[in-house]
């Protein structure tokens, strides 16, 4: 049976015949388990070799430990179809070719279940919106060899890139020892997958682009995207339970392109889309109090030596103000927008935003996140991570107090994430209901799916 086979991944590179260098589509995102699958499609955490559109490419890598070996499986996430040639290495540095393409043969593929690249990122941060082609084709090559090959410590493969027209980029590449095919899988958890589906919220003609719940679990905040600006709306329930009342904030709607609103408290909510200066420690993020049902503006969070090299960013607080974390691109990104933190100072400002490691941090984008009140539960958006759709929603914890060191992302499941985006994730602890963007055929709605939040938050 599959769960009985022995799988391991290759885990450190010996050589390779081209490195396109940089964080993103580099040799070493060919190392680990798949990132890429099994949604298929472009992905940063992909190795791009190269001559990927014609040319002829290799790879060796070994494994942690010697293993007998049956099958080699590589993983090809752009127009799969182009190995040609696998060998093996018993440990004496030779390799020896256990497989070989043959004459008419085929890799079976699939059509990707989401679009390439980004695919509509709904306009949210007001991105320029670039439309990518189509992905084709992507596969697992699975190799299984004629006979068993024991002492395996690694593996050479061979690539023809000629052999198919498009793009090519390598996922991942996997030995074990059975002939079952090796399968990828989303870490996700039964709990999730037995969720019930999520339902649509209606919000009166409002396109959303992200939604919040006061602590108090009365008040419904929603950015909607407008033919001008996004503006902020506020919502509150009905005699029936649902929400209703929809109400504009002109007060919190300050800027003439963009506002989006976070709850922090039930007197304190966080606030983006404020105009500042680069080059100073202002972060376009704002603090206000809420005192009789009136906002007031207590000014700018400021972060020491803040730098963002994407147009865009998302920030959370801690109930406390203690911590911030920001979605941000900087230098120290693992590739395209990370999750960062930094400690508030004692003039209430905010120290250097540091990376939150490469557990978290993949070669595409993470962000859109919320702590929850325990401090430890972390909810976020990737798009770096083997998922059901373009972007998907993710749990995280915290392991200790460095705020560095995070346990493996485990995905929400399908009943939450679908083929395409799905992010911006709320989860509302008085009511135990989880919000977030889903965005399907280019058209934003706000969906929830209530609950309990034990299956959220350890020890809850």
């Amino acid at each position: 049976m599959t769960q009985a086979q022995q799988v391991q991944w290759a885990h450190k590179l010996i050589k390779y015949s081209s490195d396109l260098g940089g964080k993103q589509n580099s040799i070493k995102r060919i190392l680990g388990k798949p990132d890429a699958f099994p949604q298929g499609g472009t992905s940063p955490n992909a190795w791009m070799p190269k001559k990927a559109l014609d040319g002829y490419e290799w790879v060796e890598v070994s494994f942690e430990k010697p293993q007998t070996v049956k099958q080699v499986a590589v993983f090809e996430n752009l127009n799969a179809g182009c190995v040609v040639r696998i060998a093996v290495d018993k440990g004496n540095g030779k390799y020896e070719t256990v497989w070989g393409r043959k004459k008419d043969y085929k890799t079976p593929t699939f059509k990707a279940t989401i679009p390439a690249d980004r695919n509509y990122y709904f306009k949210r941060k007001r991105r320029k919106i670039q439309e990518a082609p189509d992905v084709v084709n992507p596969g697992v090559e699975y190799a299984i060899l004629e006979q068993a090959v024991s002492g395996v410590v690694a593996v050479r493969v061979e690539f023809n890139f000629a052999l198919l027209p498009g793009q090519k980029e390598i996922d991942a590449i996997g030995i074990s020892d059975s002939d079952a095919p090796i399968a990828p899988t989303v870490n996700t958890t039964t709990a999730f997958e037995l969720l019930p589906n999520a339902k649509t919220i209606e919000l009166q003609g409002l396109v959303p682009s992200s939604g919040a719940v006061s602590t108090d679990g009365k008040t419904l905040y929603i950015t909607a995207v407008g033919e001008a600006k996004t503006e902020i709306y506020s919502f509150t329930k009905n005699a029936s339970g649902r929400w209703d009342n929809k109400k504009p904030e002109p007060t919190l709607n300050t800027n003439q392109y963009y506002n989006h609103l976070w709850c922090i408290t039930d007197n304190l909510i966080l606030k983006g889309g404020a105009t500042y200066t680069r080059g100073t420690t202002e972060t376009g993020f704002e603090l206000f109090t809420v005192q009789n049902g009136t906002y007031v503006n207590q000014g700018q969070l400021k972060v020491s030596a803040y730098n963002n090299y994407d147009e865009t960013a998302e920030a959370h607080l801690t109930p406390d103000l203690k911590v911030l974390i920001m979605g941000i691109e900087t230098d120290f990104s693992q590739g395209g927008s990370d999750l960062y933190f930094a400690q508030q100072k004692e003039d209430g400002s905010y120290g250097f935003l540091q990376n939150m490691g490469k557990v978290i941090n993949s070669a595409a984008d993470e962000g859109m996140c919320q702590l929850l009140s325990d401090t430890k539960t972390l909810l976020f958006s990737s798009n770096g991570f083997s998922a059901f759709g373009s972007y998907d929603i993710y749990v995280t914890y915290r392991l200790d107090d460095t705020w560095k060191n995070w346990s493996e992302p485990i995905n929400l499941g399908s009943k939450i994430n679908s083929p395409d985006f799905d992010g911006l994730p709320f989860y509302d602890e008085t009511n135990e209901t989880l919000y977030f963007i889903s965005s399907q055929n280019e058209t934003n709605s706000l969906k929830a799916v209530a609950f309990p939040k034990v299956l959220l938050m350890k020890g809850k």
